[in-house]
């Protein structure tokens, strides 16, 4: 990717990401990020009182995906999802057990995709997103159907995306990066602005309110700014 500037006006801002790669790619990385898609997951390694859906999904080899948790030593936080929003369940992957890592950037949409007004939505933004070089990919269902092939959505499923964004990025640009996804939008979208403390919905930045949610891994919290060590810098 190129270094320019993305028409928000805001992509100069991260340097270090510049060269970030996206599309389909196959890697394994020494982090487990929040949002990450792994496979490896098999039903010996479960809790003992794990539901029969979720030994389902561990026989078939779907991916699990990793949560946003306080760390242990020797094991990644994981999540399990089933065919309805009720089936969830958390659990714990040994990183040696993992045969296959993808990022929310490393996901496109491709020719096969379904007709959902989610697919659609996500190639009427690709472009805009793509201006803003940063790295950024679907996450929730849409994320997982485009890594597993699984059916996770329905025609009225909400396109859910992560932008890493590691430098601070003013509220004024926030709110139009906002308004020029939702005038493409054909569904709810449901933005993340993942920073290097946390993640913080792109509503809420753009929003009035003086302080926002931020996600970490101890929680969540209430801040004013969501980058205070870029700005320390």
């Amino acid at each position: 990717m190129s270094g320019r500037m993305g028409p928000l006006g805001f992509a100069g801002a991260q340097p270090n990401l510049r060269n970030t790669c996206v599309g389909w790619v196959e890697r394994r990385e020494a982090q487990h990020r929040p949002h990450d898609l792994l496979w490896g997951l098999t039903p010996d390694t479960l809790p003992a009182d794990a539901p029969t859906w979720a030994h389902q999904i561990a026989q078939a080899g779907l991916p699990v995906v990793v949560r946003r948790t306080a760390p242990e030593a020797g094991r990644i936080p994981v999540g399990l999802r089933g065919a309805t929003r009720a089936e969830r369940l958390a659990a714990w992957l040994v990183p040696a057990a993992v045969v296959q890592q993808r990022a929310p950037e490393n996901l496109r949409i491709t020719t096969g995709c379904r007709d959902l007004p989610v697919f659609d939505t996500l190639a009427r933004v690709q472009t805009l997103l793509d201006d803003l070089n940063l790295p950024w990919g679907p996450t929730g269902a849409a994320g997982y159907e485009l890594a597993s092939g699984w059916p996770a959505l329905h025609a009225g499923s909400d396109l859910d995306l992560l932008i890493r964004c590691t430098a601070p990025l003013p509220r004024d640009q926030a709110r139009a990066l906002l308004a020029s996804l939702q005038g493409q939008a054909l569904c709810r979208l449901d933005i993340l602005l993942e920073t290097p403390l946390g993640g913080v919905a792109l509503a809420d930045w753009a929003g009035d309110a003086p302080r926002v949610l931020l996600k970490t891994t101890a929680g969540p919290q209430l801040v004013s700014d969501p980058w205070p060590e870029a700005r320390a810098a």
